[in-house]
């Protein structure tokens, strides 16, 4: 099964010269599952301290026509994540897209509150609970961003099957968290953990980091994205995810799952 992730930078538009790169690097990459960075166009809404319903209503609209443009790229299935409606804020939700559907698959949990990420004030949950999903042949797991640092999650997933663990991001410039959160994730899970992330600075300022990446259940890095390769593919290994969650540390069953 061939996996892509990228990078993509930060006020995409589905219509722009920017976005006709992406699509053809992708449809030459022809990949059977592409995994997005973090609610991929237009601005970083959470950059600013106070909820704005207007900036929200816009956020909204510009992902409900990024979906065309998603479902009009070379991959047979998508993994991405948009805002959407709850109650009083938005809901940051991650879905499966395909030519002919959109499945609601995950509503990210945890939220981050600080400068440039005021992620808490802008959104709520309203989906509970850390689901699987199926893709073709494998059953994956999304960790939104900051929840890929929780990695009782990520052994969650392999107990429910999971091979992959996707990790949209919107992440800044520092790294080394991102990455040692994803291996550990990969060595706890036996899965896959592959990662896309934002570029570029926002209009307000907002830095983002690139670097989307890949781990495979060794923890061992298969790549990372740069501004001139902003997609790169792997093929999962099914045997390998097998072996690996029969191995040290996947076996260690938790307290918690154990009889007194």
């Amino acid at each position: 099964m061939k996996i892509a992730y990228m990078e993509a930078p930060t006020g995409l538009k589905p219509e722009s010269t920017i976005w006709d790169g992406i699509q053809e690097i992708i449809n030459q990459a022809s990949p059977d599952l592409l995994i997005t960075n973090e609610m991929p166009f237009g601005e970083w809404c959470p950059a600013r301290n106070a909820f704005d319903q207007s900036l929200a209503n816009d956020w909204v609209e510009q992902h409900e026509q990024g979906l065309t443009a998603l479902k009009a790229l070379g991959a047979g299935k998508i993994l991405s994540s948009r805002p959407v409606w709850g109650s009083s804020r938005l809901c940051n939700e991650a879905f499966l897209l395909t030519p002919d559907t959109y499945m609601a698959v995950h509503h990210k949990h945890f939220f981050p509150e600080e400068e440039g990420f005021y992620e808490a004030t802008w959104f709520e949950t309203q989906k509970p609970g850390f689901d699987t999903v199926d893709i073709g042949i494998i059953k994956a797991g999304v960790l939104l961003c900051t929840e890929v640092m929780f990695n009782e999650w990520a052994r969650h997933y392999r107990r429910d099957g999971a091979s992959l663990i996707a990790v949209s991001r919107a992440g800044g410039e520092t790294m080394h968290h991102w990455h040692t959160a994803a291996k550990m994730a990969a060595l706890t899970s036996g899965c896959y953990v592959v990662s896309s992330n934002r570029s570029g600075m926002g209009d307000d300022g907002q830095v983002f980091g690139g670097q989307g990446f890949a781990y495979d259940p060794n923890g061992e890095l298969l790549g990372v994205t740069n501004h001139v390769n902003p997609v790169l593919t792997f093929d999962l290994d099914t045997e390998l995810v097998k072996t690996r969650q029969r191995e040290y540390p996947c076996y260690v069953r938790e307290l918690s799952d154990q009889a007194p």
